[in-house]
């Protein structure tokens, strides 16, 4: 059967039909299963980095994520992930997008080994008090530093504020304390 009556004349002219058409494509290829990377995808890399753009650069030089075996250049760490996830890369090595169904028994070995790395006797509640403790103590030692911090802040503040008392009397300030100066403001609340 021929999808549209071009392809039909077309192959006539060219003395050809459709089972010889179909042979010379050949057969099918069988492509493995889609299967979970066995690598780490490293996007950070090139994160923060000021890279010079040219035209005529090689293409795992220019700026992007260089993917070797389709051998293209994509912009962006998110585009990147996309094509490595995506169809035509994963032809590309030789796999198909269908997943291999997986029989009761790889199931419940999967599941024995999620249980055997689980190891539940590892942490108790000692471990949640102390950790909580822990967390308390450090948590204390910031307040306790940040308090200190704001200290020498104001003792800052107050040298700063303190004025030559022969300069406070040619200005006129002589017979006035500094800290009383802010109390004494009309728009100062009490």
């Amino acid at each position: 059967m021929v999808c549209c009556p071009y392809s039909y004349f077309r192959s006539q002219r060219a003395g050809l039909n459709n089972q010889t058409l179909i042979a010379a494509k050949g057969p099918p290829v069988q492509r493995k299963p889609l299967k979970h990377r066995d690598y780490e995808v490293d996007l950070t890399t090139r994160l923060g980095k000021t890279q010079v753009v040219t035209p005529i650069a090689p293409l795992n030089q220019q700026a992007g994520y260089f993917c070797s075996v389709c051998e293209c250049v994509v912009k962006d760490s998110a585009n990147y992930l996309d094509h490595i996830n995506g169809k035509k890369h994963q032809r590309a090595l030789g796999m198909s997008m269908r997943v291999e169904r997986a029989s009761l028994e790889q199931v419940q070995q999967r599941f024995e080994n999620l249980k055997k790395r689980k190891d539940p006797g590892t942490f108790t509640e000692k471990d949640l008090d102390d950790g909580i403790l822990k967390q308390q103590q450090e948590e204390e030692e910031r307040k306790k530093q940040k308090r200190e911090e704001k200290i020498k802040e104001e003792k800052a503040v107050k040298e700063e504020v303190e004025v030559d008392p022969d300069v406070a009397a040619m200005m006129g300030f002589g017979g006035l304390d500094m800290e009383e100066v802010p109390a004494m403001h009309p728009l100062a609340v009490l």
